[in-house]
């Protein structure tokens, strides 16, 4: 996925929003992401993929470059969306 695609798609939140919000406010637990524009706090599907995110973003020093650091997501967009709609569908359904 690339820095543009949303990665909260119940909020529209970017990967870039959660990457800027992570350099900035440095948050120290995966839970304070939901601050960046409610990014999981929705369906949850997007939680473990912030999770990874917060994990690949805290362990490099956000210093050293101001540039990008490839996705921890490795789908393309349609993947992705494919991905949650099953999941929101197998959520409806276990209920």
């Amino acid at each position: 996925m690339e820095d543009s695609d949303k990665i909260c798609l119940c909020f529209g939140v970017t990967q870039r929003q959660i990457e800027k919000f992570i350099r900035l406010e440095k948050p120290v637990r995966h839970s304070q992401l939901s601050e960046c524009y409610g990014a999981g706090t929705g369906c949850g599907w997007c939680r473990p993929f912030l999770e990874k995110i917060f994990d690949a973003k805290t362990e490099v020093d956000l210093t050293s470059s101001g540039s990008s650091s490839p996705s921890v997501i490795e789908m393309d967009r349609e993947q992705y969306a494919r991905a949650r709609s099953q999941y929101r569908k197998e959520k409806r359904d276990s209920i």
